[in-house]
């Protein structure tokens, strides 16, 4: 078992951070996740839940796909919680295949930076476990450096998002001063 975590801070405020977030896929740092579809969706006390399946294209080198069964799309179950009293954005994903050799259960958790209310904390974690595999040790450490990679492309993901959303928002206040 093999456990990684990562702390980043945002210069972007919690709502902006978790807009992104939301709005995450498809982008142009990560072409691998090919879709995503909405499983269930509620309100619950002024929480908001989903359940999501991803599906991943990955492509694993020639060796490792011999292993774990070939290259196909890869899914994943997500979970989240967005609770707007509490400013805080949790989401909880694992894998669905290669479940039978590979676990990866991740956590992000996005709330406000506790001295600055201006900024975003994200804190995430992932616990790799390899198993009825040979070279169990190299696996995981290979995952938990792909997992690493993985965040902080997704990290310049979410800023890319904030950008776009920011320059939209740019454009609809000059469409509005024009039209006045």
């Amino acid at each position: 078992m093999k456990i990684w975590s990562s702390e980043h801070v945002f210069n972007h405020p919690w709502e902006n951070v978790v807009k992104a977030a939301l709005q995450k896929y498809p982008n142009p740092y990560n072409p691998s996740v090919i879709g995503i579809d909405v499983i269930d969706r509620t309100l619950e006390n002024g929480v908001l839940k989903s359940h999501r399946l991803m599906a991943s294209q990955w492509h694993l080198p020639s060796w490792i796909a011999k292993i774990l069964g070939g290259n196909r799309v890869c899914y994943a179950s997500e979970h989240s919680q967005v609770n707007l009293e509490k400013k805080e954005f949790m989401l909880r994903s694992r894998n669905l295949t290669f479940n039978n050799i590979i676990h990866v259960d991740e956590k992000l958790t996005y709330s406000i930076h506790p001295q600055d209310e201006t900024k975003t904390l994200l804190k995430q974690e992932a616990l790799i476990t390899v198993k009825n595999a040979p070279l169990i040790d190299y696996l995981e450490n290979m995952m938990a450096t792909k997992i690493n990679s993985n965040a902080q492309i997704g990290r310049q993901a979410i800023e890319f998002i904030i950008q776009k959303m920011n320059n939209i928002t740019d454009v609809a206040s000059n469409v509005a001063q024009f039209s006045k």
